[in-house]
């Protein structure tokens, strides 16, 4: 139960990673995801996520669990990306 609990979680993450990358306005790298491609990997994964979250807990616990790890990990996912490194452009704007 452990190991689906833990399995769940980490497709979340994937799946708002996978979605942050495909924002124009991401800081991970110099250039986003393709669009189309990462939002169907990151919907799968979120899809993936939650099916992990409703076998492992409650219904109740599980749809708590989904949304309060969406809005962790969409949160979190940008300041990760701030402390990887600034893009080449911004360096120099930063001055």
């Amino acid at each position: 139960m452990q190991v689906l609990i833990l399995g769940s979680l980490i497709a979340l993450f994937a799946g708002c990673f996978c979605l942050y990358r495909a924002s124009p306005n991401q800081r991970w790298g110099s250039a986003p995801w393709p669009a189309e491609p990462a939002r169907i990997a990151g919907a799968a994964l979120l899809a993936l996520g939650g099916w992990g979250c409703l076998h492992g807990f409650t219904a109740v616990a599980a749809v708590f669990v989904f949304c309060t790890a969406l809005m962790l990990f969409f949160c979190l996912i940008p300041y990760l990306g701030v402390l990887v490194g600034p893009r080449g452009g911004d360096a120099n704007e930063a001055r």
